[in-house]
């Protein structure tokens, strides 16, 4: 039998109970190239003020970058034009868009945090040689710029170098540039059209949802974590 993943999170003033997806919606999106001036801005914020370890994500800021963006709402259309290819209408549009950087991710879930949400991601850096790995999936996608994806926010991932086995900090020396960046939203996992288009599940633990406080993902009826090098379940 396949392990059994359950998410609890917070549904208004109730806790409600689902399943974890292990679907990655998969696209690629016209994104022209970005400007000579913001990708520098970047760097300089990624340097002076992030201070990003390696497997660090941490937030840029979007109302600055804006201003240096021509195409911004070329990139917002793009990818909205892909979501409604996915029968997801109306979840881009509701939900709150983030700029985001990363010096690759050790593997995690952010079930414990955005249980009710899944993440659509478009990124929006060159090919590093770096890739967004879902071990539950055996999915590996090579991240580079207009790459588009959707996922449940408690399923594992990580962004790993290339042909990596796992997570290892010593892929991403300082002298080496392995920054990314990409905008992020967090579509209602409640939505008709999210659930559908990942196939979740509601309601499958609504006993140990009535007991819980906060918001977490459970492996065969108990606390689970990721290990974050490999992603596997301990």
């Amino acid at each position: 039998m396949r392990d059994r993943l359950t998410s609890y999170f917070h549904s208004g003033d109730a806790m409600r109970s689902r399943s974890v997806s292990d679907v990655v919606l998969l696209g690629t999106v016209d994104v022209p190239a970005l400007p000579a001036a913001l990708v520098a801005d970047w760097e300089r914020e990624i340097s002076l003020h992030l201070e990003l370890e390696p497997g660090d994500v941490e937030a840029l800021p979007l109302a600055r970058a804006r201003a240096r963006w021509p195409d911004y709402r070329h990139c917002l259309q793009a990818v909205t034009d892909w979501t409604h290819t996915l029968g997801m209408h109306e979840a881009l549009a509701s939900s709150e868009v983030a700029l985001m950087a990363c010096r690759g991710a050790r593997y995690h879930h952010d079930g414990a945090q955005y249980g009710g949400a899944a993440f659509c991601n478009l990124f929006l850096t060159e090919d590093k040689g770096l890739d967004l790995h879902f071990p539950a999936a055996k999915l590996r996608i090579p991240l580079r710029r207009g790459t588009v994806v959707v996922f449940d926010t408690g399923l594992p991932h990580a962004v790993i170098k290339r042909h990596s086995p796992g997570f290892d900090a010593v892929d991403f020396p300082v002298e080496q540039d392995c920054s990314l960046v990409f905008l992020s939203w967090e579509l209602p996992i409640e939505s008709t059209a999210v659930g559908h288009a990942l196939g979740i599940s509601f309601d499958i633990d609504p006993s140990t949802a009535l007991l819980l406080d906060e918001e977490q993902v459970w492996l065969n009826g108990a606390p689970a974590s990721v290990c974050p090098a490999s992603g596997r379940w301990c």
